[in-house]
């Protein structure tokens, strides 16, 4: 192959992709707003809203405490959730959250934050929540007694 069919090669693939359209990452402030919420409704012990953006094939890694374990799909994470919400009579919880970090790419946002919740059974967690097509797809909650907040 000559340079100058290189060169030619390697302008119209520049052409090609320009034309494309652009790929919007699916994460951003709406993916932030809807963890927000989701670890408000945490604290509010409110499992309605805490379900909401979960899909069917939803994944959580609990890791440390009494709830320590993987749960699969939305039922099993419904039934943590509703452990969870017993232990504090089904009453809010006071919470801190440190600073919001979130990442994104176009497949998807993982969003990282870390809180501090008081009640029956305080506890420090590091949350990460993974959202792909503004769906809750994978969380780790990472019980982490001796974590400070990163405000």
């Amino acid at each position: 192959m000559t340079f100058r069919k290189l060169k030619q090669g390697c302008m119209t693939l520049a052409l090609v992709l320009a034309c494309l359209p652009a790929t919007q990452a699916v994460a951003g402030p709406l993916d932030e707003a809807k963890a927000r919420a989701h670890l408000d409704a945490v604290a509010a012990g409110d499992l309605e809203a805490l379900m909401k953006d979960y899909p069917e094939d939803a994944y959580m890694e609990w890791v440390g405490g009494p709830l320590d374990g993987r749960y699969r799909g939305k039922e099993a994470i419904r039934a943590v959730w509703q452990k969870f919400i017993a232990v504090n009579e089904g009453k809010p919880r006071p919470a801190t959250f440190g600073k919001l970090s979130a990442f994104a790419n176009p497949k998807g946002a993982s969003v990282q934050q870390r809180a501090d919740y008081g009640g029956k059974l305080p506890l420090k967690v590091l949350h990460v929540l993974t959202y792909r097509d503004g769906e809750l797809t994978t969380e780790l909650w990472q019980i982490a007694p001796a974590m400070q907040l990163d405000q």
